[in-house]
């Protein structure tokens, strides 16, 4: 029987007519491969992980090797005898050239020596394809007028990644293996942490760290510190652990938050880092002690009502950009959500149920703050948040996988806790929910001045430093002449992405 003619896919059509030109496409090598599967035991293993039925141009090379990769997974024998009795039991012998084209394939290669080399060719050719079959619709459908731009741009972005993901194979592997390598990687780190760490030592310890894929929700009736902590988190993460951090800022401006990280790390009175009225030691103190944020790889948006949409955008580029490790969002009350969300309380939904989505996709922790509703305020007695509290949905406490409150007893007048202790500066950071773990209370030191947290035991330290004032370390580079800090150790790059690239 005669050779058939090309038939464009059943998932890829005409998509080039269009433009005057044929998709692209190796027949050839399509035909070398189906044919070396067919000459040679367990050839088809080779390219299970490079090529699908889809993979194919033409339809009836498409249904030949849907007939080779069922009989691959029923462990049968794959040769010209075997495929071609089961395309006849299905009916469909006759319809990809029969019996006849079937032998014609086996005697057109030697061996299967090539058939990864030609595998890869077949599948390259359709990527081609995907990428003019999704550049067509989407160009369709930005002729269309009643499309939502940020839909479309989300949907583009979405299906690229769809194409440039679904052809990075990644490598089988035993997952129970891989679960006690990384026991056993935690257990050889001094630390222990399974996760990214915060920085504090007691919420690490129940934590383990915030963990890939996580949503970590923080919530706190307004002036509880909760900009000050996940500040002071993404100041531990960059600078002690060199964990990039994304900080998406919705409320304050990236300038006025990096003068915070600049306050919390130099000790000097904010109202000085504002107006500049700095002492010459005090500017001594400030280009010494900022030189590790200098290099910090914290990269902060200050986006307005940032979309979710944008936001998901921003965040793969950065992780491909930087491979951030953590994202930050202050807060999540200020996003906004899809236009067709309805009330608030589903936009809220839609996007807590998003910012879950990025954490899964991107692999990361995404540390949301969250404001709580004011029945806190209302009730008599005990202060303390609880999961009921959180604001405007219950969809938040069920998205998270981790819930934490800020919780300080000072705020509502209690200075004292029942055994006579100050709680003067004391925080509660409450883990009301922990869907990998235990849940409990861990107490941090809250510096308002600095706007910082800080373990309760590095508080003492801090205390005798602000006490002997500033001691300039004898490694610091001064100039022959005695007259201060020399330029190289004033650093160019300060670690901020204020620039917006994204």
């Amino acid at each position: 029987m005669a050779k058939q003619a090309s038939t464009p896919s059943r998932k890829n059509p005409a998509i080039a007519l269009d433009y005057g030109k044929i998709p692209p496409q190796a027949p050839d090598l399509e035909e070398a491969v189906l044919g070396a599967i067919m000459l040679e035991k367990d050839a088809i293993l080779s390219v299970l992980d490079i090529l699908e039925p889809g993979s194919f141009y033409k339809e009836s090379h498409q249904q030949i090797f849907e007939v080779a990769q069922s009989l691959s997974q029923q462990e049968k024998p794959i040769d010209l005898l075997t495929v071609t009795e089961e395309l006849r039991k299905l009916e469909k012998l006759e319809a990809v050239g029969g019996a006849v084209y079937i032998s014609q394939l086996t005697s057109r290669v030697g061996s299967a020596a090539h058939l990864e080399y030609h595998a890869r060719i077949v599948a390259q050719k359709y990527i081609q394809r995907e990428l003019i079959r999704v550049s067509s619709d989407i160009q369709e459908r930005a002729f269309d007028e009643s499309t939502d731009v940020d839909d479309l741009l989300d949907y583009s972005e979405r299906e690229l990644l769809n194409i440039a993901e679904g052809h990075i194979k990644k490598e089988t592997v035993n997952l129970l293996k891989t679960a006690i390598e990384q026991i056993e990687e935690a257990g050889k780190r001094e630390d222990s942490l399974s996760g990214v760490p915060s920085g504090f030592t007691r919420l690490d310890r129940l934590t383990s760290g915030w963990q890939k894929s996580d949503l970590v929700i923080l919530a706190a009736r307004p002036s509880m510190g909760k900009t000050a902590f996940v500040l002071s988190m993404a100041r531990n993460m960059a600078v002690d652990h060199s964990r990039p951090v994304a900080f998406f800022s919705l409320e304050m401006s990236s300038i006025q938050l990096v003068n915070r990280l600049i306050i919390g790390e130099t000790h000097l009175a904010s109202d000085k880092i504002r107006t500049g009225r700095l002492e010459n030691y005090e500017w001594e103190q400030l280009e010494y002690k900022i030189k590790d944020l200098e290099k910090a790889p914290v990269y902060v948006d200050d986006t307005p009502a940032i979309s979710i949409f944008e936001f998901r955008a921003k965040c793969r580029r950065l992780k491909q950009k930087y491979d951030i490790q953590a994202v930050v969002i202050d807060y999540l009350q200020l996003m906004t959500g899809s236009k067709e969300s309805g009330s608030r309380e589903q936009e809220v939904s839609n996007i807590s149920r998003s910012l879950k989505s990025v954490a899964k996709e991107l692999d990361i922790p995404v540390i949301a703050l969250s404001q709580l509703n004011r029945s806190v305020e209302m009730r008599s007695g005990n202060k303390r948040p609880q999961l009921s509290d959180l604001r405007e949905s219950g969809a938040i406490e069920q998205d998270a996988d981790l819930v934490l409150f800020i919780h300080r007893p000072e705020y509502y007048g209690i200075d004292v806790d029942e055994d006579g202790n100050s709680l003067k500066g004391i925080a509660e950071i409450i883990v009301a929910k922990h869907r990998n773990g235990p849940t409990g209370d861990i107490h941090l030191k809250f510096i308002r001045e600095y706007a910082k947290f800080v373990d309760l035991d590095d508080t003492l330290a801090m205390v005798e430093d602000d006490e002997n004032g500033l001691i300039i370390p004898s490694k610091m580079n001064h100039d022959e002449s005695g007259g201060g800090v020399t330029n190289n150790d004033i650093g160019t790059n300060n670690g901020f992405d204020d620039s917006a690239p994204f």
